[in-house]
């Protein structure tokens, strides 16, 4: 029992010295919160090592965090409460890093106007936004995935065997909308450029599961949402939730005998648990925009602002210059990687697939021929567009 308890100390002393060293390490510490596990290998896992990115990179910074920030798992307790938690053990600055925590940023920035905030997926302080607030000390960041997500669609076009493509959406917003509606456009852009078939021929259903990943009892399941899909001749499923759970059950149906595939989401190694049928994965890299922004809390330059940060085009894969890429997976076509590779291009010099003639699902038109969609209309679109199946709204 001595040995035991001499044993418990020695760590606990341990452990309180590493506790105390980190505390001393850096000059500047920021917290990170997080809706899902840190090691997610999806959202959160993607904005756990952008703020690995930050320390690594800004001299003087450390960093803290908590995760599984969401009703579920931390029941009566709100993102501006566990924000104040992590401001008392020394944060100067908190990111909250995501969509969900947006009215609990808002809540803890008003209260805290001598902390920094980043709110990561928001648009609170686009001043030329809808709902535009004055938040001094808050800066919005977003990467513009919708062209990562095109990309996918390409992938996904030129890989189907059955021309039917699937999208595994998680709750219903603007954001998830415009980010379904991309894969679309790029899946028909492809279909019909590259592949120079009849658009309505492609079919592309869309199916929320209510949640940015699975909360049993409360969302839809996810696997069985794929399984579901597979099932029935959907034989590309196109993930937009922040879990693997797409790939996993393509992997299984593969295994069955199924030619199957999946493209999963968020997280630049998320191919890697199913390298056996995921064609790529759309993913962001917040690093260089955190490290900026953490950098102007720093040395004074602070200023609030919103920024949607695309890729380099030059190489969208550079970590430390493009705020989106796509990593190919190890099983797509020859044909179909050069087909993304020729689509990135076109990209790159131009191309605009938020251009009309574009309608709303319902019929309604969204944008007249030849007309380019303004950053307003793309970031608060307000139905999937017309050619998509699925629910529009969470009603």
């Amino acid at each position: 029992m001595k040995r035991w308890l001499r044993s418990v100390l020695v760590v606990g002393m341990l452990t309180a010295a590493l506790s105390a060293y980190g505390q001393n390490a850096g000059n500047f510490t920021f917290g990170l919160l997080m809706v899902g596990p840190y090691n997610d290998h999806g959202w959160s896992e993607a904005n756990y090592d952008g703020a690995q990115y930050v320390v690594n990179h800004v001299p003087g910074t450390q960093m803290i965090y908590l995760d599984k920030v969401n009703p579920s798992d931390r029941p009566g307790t709100t993102a501006s409460q566990l924000a104040e938690s992590l401001v008392a053990k020394g944060a100067k600055l908190v990111i909250f890093s995501s969509d969900d925590m947006s009215d609990e940023a808002v809540k803890f920035a008003r209260a805290n106007p001598d902390i920094y905030v980043i709110m990561t997926s928001g648009s609170q302080v686009w001043k030329e936004g809808k709902n535009y607030q004055n938040i001094p000390n808050m800066v919005n960041i977003m990467g513009r995935m919708e062209d990562m997500k095109m990309v996918a669609g390409v992938a996904a076009a030129l890989t189907t065997q059955t021309g039917k493509i699937a999208y595994l959406g998680p709750l219903v917003n603007d954001e998830t909308r415009r980010l379904a509606s991309s894969v679309y456009l790029g899946a028909r852009y492809a279909w019909t450029h590259f592949l120079h078939k009849d658009p309505s021929t492609l079919k592309f259903k869309v199916t929320w599961i209510g949640y940015w990943f699975n909360i049993p009892g409360v969302t839809s399941d996810p696997s069985q949402v794929a399984d579901d899909f597979f099932n029935n001749g959907y034989d590309v499923v196109v993930s937009g939730i922040d879990t693997t759970e797409a790939v996993a059950e393509a992997t299984k149906y593969a295994a069955q005998g199924m030619k199957v595939w999946a493209i999963p989401y968020d997280y630049a190694n998320a191919i890697q648990p199913g390298d056996t049928v995921s064609l790529g994965v759309p993913y962001f890299n917040w690093g260089p925009a955190y490290a900026r922004a953490i950098q102007s809390a720093m040395n004074g330059t602070w200023k609030s602002h919103f920024e949607w940060d695309g890729p380099d085009w030059s190489n969208i894969n550079n970590p430390d210059t493009s705020a989106v890429g796509f990593n190919k997976g190890n099983v797509i076509s020859p044909a179909a990687s050069a087909g993304v590779d020729r689509f990135i291009k076109e990209l790159a010099g131009g191309l605009n697939l938020w251009k009309g003639p574009l309608n709303l699902q319902d019929g309604t038109q969204y944008l007249a021929p030849g007309q380019a969609a303004t950053d307003q209309q793309i970031w608060y679109l307000p139905e999937l567009l017309q050619g998509m199946e699925g629910q529009s709204t969470s009603k």
